[in-house]
């Protein structure tokens, strides 16, 4: 049976497809932040009066499984096309603005160095201060450091489908060069139309946050109950806190240094129009559109943000080397380890370089507590219990994380080109 206008079944379909198109306009034309609250107050409802309804959670799995999986490809396709259409003179700004990604990840860990030694804290593991190998952490440093060169030329292929964003940033430079040297300007058009459609893709899946958010909150409340909140309040205020004063002290103060400007107008934008959508979806790299448009809005180059941007949700991680140092420490204090500053400050380096390497994904800092912790001969077994506890506090101390780290993006790119016009001479904002 064929379809045609005067055909029922065909009246049917488009009526329905009328029907869920002006849905769909209704939905979208809500504040996005207002849905997420919605659903954020609605999960958290249902998993205290309906934890049984444990089907509600696979909305979060889902979404974050929908992250995990194009975020990887979001940063690949954008960084090739972005180097593939660049023009010249870019290589002192990126120059700068790499400093200031590492420069600013290692002073938020020095910070939260700081704050375990104040406020130092320890955390429930359900062991014996006694499996310590104090062997185990010799050579760390060098470990991490081939440990990343070896991540940076593993396989391509096997880097996108495994969230390896040291060899996924590495390789699409790589091809990216090759693309502006070789390849004709229809094939760079190409590639950069791919990274639009991957760009759309992201988000129309960041349009159903809301839903996702539901889910994990759900999840989190029907399993922890509101409990999550005061068993372990104190490590995420440490946690927060830490991020927080380089969110607003020395963040602000890098850029002032850098640029001579207040700088906390530029801050707030960033925290309102990144960070915000940031706190919720909880991936730098899913969070890359977002940032793009931000600094489109503030009129900087698209030749330069289009790579820092992409470039920052892999290696400014703030947020990341905060969390590794403070769940590192902590653990130490659990298993009644004596950590001298001096040896604390030189975990700080290894939570930056470590914190480089973390997946742009939501609880990628999570997983590198282990490493950090083998910095201190504290095994690997000891090490995963205090990343079953980050899971637990991750609704709120990824969420920060991921607040700090990609709002960062979009600041310190400002900074840095900010930076530069002011050295030619140069209007701030492109008319």
């Amino acid at each position: 049976m064929y379809l045609c206008t005067t055909n029922p079944l065909y009246a049917t379909i488009v009526n329905t497809m009328n029907i869920f198109k002006q849905l769909l306009a209704k939905y979208t034309s809500v504040s996005l932040m207002l849905r997420i609250f919605i659903g954020l107050i609605i999960g958290a409802l249902l998993g205290l009066l309906l934890p049984q309804w444990s089907g509600i959670g696979i909305l979060g799995r889902m979404f974050v499984s929908a992250l995990k999986g194009i975020a990887p490809v979001l940063v690949a396709v954008l960084v090739i096309s972005s180097i593939a259409k660049a023009g010249k003179g870019l290589g002192r700004r990126f120059g700068m603005l790499i400093s200031i990604y590492l420069l600013s990840t290692f002073i938020a860990a020095v910070c939260a160095v700081v704050g375990s030694f104040l406020f130092p804290l320890t955390l429930q593991l359900g062991v014996a201060p006694t499996d310590i190998q104090p062997d185990a952490g010799a050579g760390s440093l060098s470990e991490v450091f081939t440990n990343l060169l070896t991540s940076m030329v593993g396989n391509p292929v096997a880097a996108i489908a495994q969230a390896n964003y040291i060899a996924i940033l590495f390789w699409s430079v790589i091809l990216g060069i090759a693309l502006k040297t070789m390849a004709s300007k229809a094939t760079v058009q190409v590639v950069h139309d791919l990274s639009d459609v991957v760009s759309r893709v992201v988000k129309w899946i960041i349009q159903f946050a809301p839903f996702g958010i539901l889910g994990l909150v759900f999840t989190t409340v029907s399993e922890n109950g509101l409990s999550v909140f005061t068993t372990y309040g104190h490590l995420l205020l440490l946690l927060v806190g830490c991020m927080l004063v380089n969110a607003f002290v020395f963040n602000p103060l890098l850029s002032f240094l850098i640029t001579k400007q207040n700088p906390y107008p530029l801050l707030f934008t960033c925290l309102k129009e990144s960070g915000l959508q940031a706190f919720f979806t909880r991936s730098s790299a899913a969070n890359i559109p977002i940032n793009m448009a931000l600094c489109k809005k503030m009129g900087l180059d698209e030749d330069f943000y289009s790579v820092s941007i992409p470039l920052g949700a892999t290696i400014n991680m703030d947020g990341a080397a905060v969390t590794i140092t403070v769940f590192s420490l902590a653990v130490a204090n659990t298993m009644g380890v004596d950590v001298s500053f001096g040896s604390a400050l030189f975990l700080g380096i290894i939570a930056t370089l470590g914190a480089c390497g973390a997946s742009g994904v939501a609880g990628g800092s999570l997983l590198l507590i282990p490493m950090a912790c083998s910095f201190f001969g504290i095994s690997n077994d000891v090490a995963m219990q205090a990343v079953a506890i980050g899971f637990i506090v991750g609704v709120v101390q990824d969420s920060v994380e991921t607040c700090l780290n990609s709002s960062g993006d979009a600041f310190f790119t400002a900074t840095a080109e900010y930076y530069d016009r002011k050295k030619r001479g140069l209007p701030l904002k492109e008319k």
